[in-house]
């Protein structure tokens, strides 16, 4: 695992004092009470002399830090006495007493990513080498992710990062626009996604299919394009105290590129081992100065495209015969034309464009403005499973034949099955303005954010089969004011043979607002104070589908949005905490930060954390952290309500249906609304280097309580006179899902991460890494909180493929082992990723 230079999650960053105009900034200084600042000037250069731009520059022990300009120049205001810690990627970083000079010279040596790195994520104080602090994090630059040669960042960091998962879901409907990650097997819901230390927006996709991630929802972190990204920051720890809900499995923080001269041009080309999935992608990346050097803009455009790659496997026939209640000769007879009975499963097809910006200008010595924004849209194709003959039959809808016509002998119109399509357009668009400043030693960040995703969707190649007429009409055909026999007709049948084949079933929409103000100061030498506050609000949108994709059950394959299941849904919160460091002894530091959040729909909360770290010596520190944590219900998933379609073994395709927790039908079953979830997080570990290797190992364990879950599908009861059973004959559906606080979970592993750097080999020198997670414990604590009614039928809201999704459906251990060779302007890089095995469950 690699670490990059300086990090500014969740921090404030502002303006340095006197800093030149057209400096980069990172993090403002905190002054240093009662010491006397001078300017200092220099200028940093590599082994053959050549300047280098980006380096961050920190005064040792506070959060003053400026970056060298396009000619490794830089100029800082710092206390005469101070110490200046020079971090650069790929660089050996160094430390250089001011000791009273007004000019310093330096010179970095190439070598691997130091350990020994300026971070201050998940903290609201000063920064710290990633040895020093209390917490563990991963740290990743933009080189690294664009060797892996995928074409997303959420795929990159899949081969980046070892506790981070994400997979690719085939035929799951509108789950194939966004694929669930996760951190630590959290799913994605309990992961907090910032871009600059801001919190990004959730997109509007709640995952209801079965796959990883179901009944959850995250962030679109794959919209982001890879080259508008500085380096991304992981914290593995639980970090609510510091940033709200969400952040039970940790936080990750995306820094963009700042650099107002860097440029570059990237083509991304690819195809899989199969032939199919050609991949084909070109980036774009510049900055420009603004303003006689005050200022800066970077900006990326990202234009790609995807074919779909397509790993469908044979099918038996005799689980056909039993699954669809059909003749086994019938079956026989098309499987031994298309042995793979038609389907498409794989990743889909998918074309996207994709914007960012980022920008800041120094209105003064002291306050600099800021902002950023990002905008994509994607579009994806995918399939739903194939219809086959002895499934959708010509005998039960003769239409068919004319509808999709083949080359079957044994159908009229050599009808030979269909497969629908499910194409979706996604949007999604996130913004931030904002000022740092210093007013009388106070760091002040004040900012706003909005940001929101919009996903809609069309089916195609495919029908209504449902038997839905039209209401009659009453006619006085003669005049004489009464209607008499004869004179009224008869509705006419609306689909089946004279359904539409195109539909559009609606979709969904999220947006939020959010404004911050953090605030700091270092009180002494030793104690490091930070406050803040933030107001959020938060709107969610289920959108209404035509008529002809809801009405009577719908478009086969995809069933749209009625007017019943449609609306718009609004909440807000705000919250404060409270956070302090203290450096007991130089080795000895103790940091807490308190929280209190009020929902308007679920009420408040009260959560604090607690960290540490002992430094024994260079060769070993000690570091841990106690935590509680909650995550919000989303609006997603208090407010979801859906027909829903799924594979009933035997059954075929049954329609059922999600109701949410706030309708009649709930209360009729006794399910209570939704409440947060809460956790207990703890953390031990430690790291340390020995020469040219170093190395961090941290124990994690994970408590939550009361976890959200979309319950499996219930069906009728064997006495068929409950309210279950009324709803479900009312609805004319085969069973209900819901969601609901149904399991306490238990996590706990292990990350390592190994590096032995700087070895001189030849003209160059050559590093390893090893960087790995094992999860020792992923499974439910304590029996299932059940409904009353659904215990009384018997029945459960997780059952085993359930529990093969939350425990099971990710690898157990993950490592990546990897070499690298740099001679000069060179850098050769060789990396395996080992995946351990995964279970999935099939009910029954």
């Amino acid at each position: 695992m690699a670490f990059s230079s300086f990090l500014v999650m969740g921090t404030l960053n502002t303006k340095a004092a006197n800093s030149e105009p057209g400096h980069s900034p990172i993090p403002l200084e905190i002054l240093k009470k009662n010491a006397f600042q001078s300017i200092v000037v220099g200028k940093v250069i590599d082994k053959d002399g050549m300047a280098l731009a980006g380096v961050n520059i920190v005064e040792k022990g506070t959060t003053n830090g400026v970056t060298t300009d396009f000619d490794g120049n830089f100029e800082i205001s710092v206390a005469s006495d101070a110490i200046l810690v020079f971090s650069y990627i790929g660089f050996t970083s160094i430390e250089e007493a001011v000791a009273g000079r007004s000019e310093i010279a330096i010179t970095l040596d190439e070598g691997g990513v130091q350990l020994e790195e300026m971070i201050v994520v998940g903290s609201r104080t000063a920064p710290r080498s990633n040895t020093d602090t209390p917490l563990p994090v991963d740290v990743v630059g933009v080189k690294e992710l664009q060797s892996t040669g995928q074409p997303t960042f959420d795929k990159a960091l899949q081969y980046r990062i070892p506790s981070f998962n994400t997979v690719q879901t085939p035929v799951n409907d509108a789950t194939s626009l966004l694929d669930p990650y996760e951190i630590r097997n959290m799913g994605p819901s309990r992961t907090l996604i910032l871009i600059n230390g801001k919190r990004k927006n959730l997109s509007a996709l709640l995952y209801t299919q079965t796959s990883p991630g179901r009944g959850e929802t995250g962030a679109d972190i794959s919209a982001i394009p890879t080259e508008a990204i500085k380096r991304v920051e992981i914290l593995r720890d639980g970090a609510s105290a510091q940033y709200g809900s969400d952040a039970i499995a940790g936080v990750m923080n995306i820094i963009l590129k700042d650099s107002p001269n860097d440029g570059s041009a990237t083509v991304r080309l690819g195809v899989t081992s199969e032939g199919d999935g050609e991949m084909f992608g070109v980036a774009i990346n510049n900055g420009s100065s603004i303003g006689e050097d005050k200022g800066f803009v970077n900006y990326t455009v990202d234009l790609s495209k995807v074919n779909l790659a397509n790993r469908p496997g044979t099918v038996n026939a005799a689980g056909e015969a039993a699954d669809f209640g059909a003749d086994i000769a019938d079956v026989q007879e098309f499987l031994g034309r298309v042995p793979d009975a038609g389907n498409i499963n794989g990743s889909p097809e998918t074309a996207a464009a994709k914007f960012s910006v980022n920008f800041g200008y120094d209105l003064s010595a002291n306050t600099e403005l800021y902002a950023n924004a990002a905008y994509v849209y994607k579009y994806v194709n995918s399939f739903a499973n194939y219809r086959t003959p002895y499934w959708r039959t010509v005998e039960e809808y003769p239409y068919l034949a004319d509808f999709f016509p083949g080359n079957n002998p044994n159908n009229p119109g050599g009808y030979d099955g269909y497969v629908p399509t499910f194409e979706g357009l996604l949007s999604d668009y996130n913004g931030t303005v904002g000022f740092r400043s210093i007013i009388n030693d106070w760091n002040i960040d004040a900012s706003f954010t909005t940001g929101g995703n919009t996903q809609t969707y069309k089916v195609n190649q495919t029908h209504n089969r449902n038997i839905v007429f039209s209401p009659s009409t009453f006619i006085d055909a003669n005049g004489n004011g009464t209607v008499e026999d004869g004179e009224l007709t008869e509705g006419s049948e609306l689909y089946r043979e004279n359904s539409q084949q195109s539909f559009d079933p609606g979709g969904t929409r999220f947006s939020h607002n959010v404004g911050n103000i953090d605030i700091s100061r270092l009180l002494s030498d030793k104690v490091s104070f930070g406050i803040g506050a933030e107001f959020r609000t938060e709107t969610f949108e289920v959108i209404e589908g035509e008529l002809a994709s809801y009405d009577g059950g719908g478009a086969d394959s995809f069933a749209g949005a009625s007017p019943q299941n449609s609306g718009k849904f609004n909440r807000y919160n705000i919250g404060g905490y409270l956070s302090l460091d203290y450096d007991v002894t130089d080795a000895f530091l103790l940091s807490g930060t308190i929280r209190t959040e009020n929902y308007s729909d679920f009420g408040n909360t009260f959560i604090y954390k607690f960290s540490s770290r002992y430094k024994i010596s260079d060769a070993f520190t000690l570091r841990g952290s106690l935590s509680s944590g909650f995550r919000a219900p989303t609006l997603h998933q208090i407010y979801t309500q859906k027909a829903q379609y799924s594979f009933v073994p035997g059954q075929g395709i049954q329609v059922g249906g999600l109701i949410n927790n706030v309708s009649t039908q709930a209360k009729l079953l006794g399910i209570p609304q939704l409440d947060a979830e809460t956790s207990n997080n703890f953390t031990i570990g430690g790291g340390g280097k020995v020469g040219k290797f170093s190395y961090t190992v941290d124990y994690y364990n994970i408590a939550v309580k009361d976890r959200i879950v979309l319950s499996t599908e219930i069906g009728p009861t064997d006495a068929g006179n409950t309210a279950l059973d009324d709803i479900l004959t009312n609805n004319n559906l085969s069973d209900v899902s819901f969601f609901v606080n149904a399991i306490d979970t238990k996590t706990s592993g292990v990350d390592v991460v190994l590096a032995y750097n700087n070895l001189a080999v030849g003209a160059g020198q050559l590093g390893f890494n090893l960087s790995g997670n094992y999860t020792i414990q992923n499974e439910r604590d304590g029996a299932v909180n059940n409904p009353t009614l659904v215990e009384q039928a018997g029945q459960s809201v997780v059952n085993e493929t359930q529990e093969a999704l939350f425990f099971t459906s990710r690898p157990q251990t993950k490592w990546i082992f990897g070499i690298n060779y740099d001679i000069n302007k060179f850098g050769f890089s060789v990396n395996n990723t080992y995946f351990g095995k995964t279970k999935f469950q099939q009910q029954g």
